[in-house]
């Protein structure tokens, strides 16, 4: 896919006029970057990609290359790498998911401008990539909120493992938001010279974008941790529960093994062994000191 930016807007071009007009944009695949020679002749640019870990931005002398990984919303999707060349003439895009090639349609699809830019096209780019964010971390909140209510409620059936997923994604969602708007500054920056002054206030508002969504990202963590610390207080709340209940228990029948103890010497001379009543009479002892044990820790709500 080729384009040219214009004052208002990018149109699509064909590939021979590409290499001969200033702004263009294209779109190509990883593979077709790295193995030909031709279209790194072309460009100017003899630089090859490799394995993208995360966002950030290399600054060459005549050129910057930015390396882009967006993480998946679902469980069990991929992903998103791109990566970028920028210099002076063009913008090059390098994607294998046809995520980037769909945003250049959308934005060639999209209203006209004035006096657009290729700063502003790259902003209009990335910002693509953090559409909606702000409902996504929404429903985090909720989701966090959920295990909020049922550990309160009693039924917290693989807290563990539920609050891990989120807190995972938190973290990965918090690191690519610092990612970007350690980004911004470098685009702010402008030490190539290749973006005019509306260009740079567009990466300050990204830039500030992405301070927002970090604040947000960085509260759904610390509520995250609160969550966990209310499961942890509930757990010691029935720990502490059995341990009471296990005490009672243990007091209420001290006396009755030490009175099992007792009578269970073998001393000749024990008067009670030949009293008539005394097994009755120590089965009733035995019963009032269970009653008056139970009704003690009851006036002293132990239970």
């Amino acid at each position: 896919m080729y384009y040219i930016i214009t004052g208002s807007g990018i149109q699509k071009i064909e590939e021979k006029n590409f290499w001969d007009s200033n702004n263009g944009l294209c779109v190509v695949k990883f593979a077709e970057w790295n193995e030909s020679l031709e279209l790194r002749e072309k460009s100017g640019i003899w630089h090859k990609t490799g394995i993208m870990h995360s966002c950030r931005l290399e600054l060459h002398l005549d050129y910057i290359f930015g390396m882009f990984k967006v993480p998946s919303k679902t469980k069990g999707s991929r992903d998103i790498t791109f990566a970028i060349y920028i210099t002076n003439e063009r913008i090059i895009i390098l994607d294998d998911d046809g995520e980037a090639k769909d945003a250049a349609r959308k934005i060639a699809a999209g209203p006209r401008h004035r006096n657009y830019s290729p700063g502003r096209f790259i902003y209009d780019f990335l910002m693509l990539f953090i559409d909606g964010d702000l409902l996504f971390l929404e429903k985090i909140e909720r989701d966090i909120a959920v295990i909020e209510e049922d550990v309160l409620e009693g039924r917290a059936e693989k807290f563990s493992y539920r609050m891990l997923y989120l807190k995972k994604l938190i973290s990965r969602f918090y690191h690519y938001y610092i990612q970007l708007k350690a980004v911004a500054e470098e685009f702010g920056a402008n030490e190539n010279g290749f973006f005019n002054e509306n260009d740079i206030k567009s990466f300050d508002m990204f830039h500030s974008k992405m301070e927002q969504l970090a604040d947000e990202t960085q509260m759904l963590r610390e509520y995250a941790m609160q969550v966990q610390d209310v499961y942890q207080s509930e757990i010691e709340i029935k720990q502490n529960d059995v341990m009471k209940m296990l005490t009672i228990v243990t007091t209420i029948f001290l006396p009755l093994t030490l009175i099992a103890g007792w009578y269970g010497m073998n001393f000749e001379h024990m008067p009670e062994i030949k009293f008539q009543y005394a097994y009755p009479v120590t089965i009733a002892a035995s019963i009032i000191i269970v009653a008056v044990s139970l009704y003690y820790f009851k006036k002293k709500k132990f239970w």
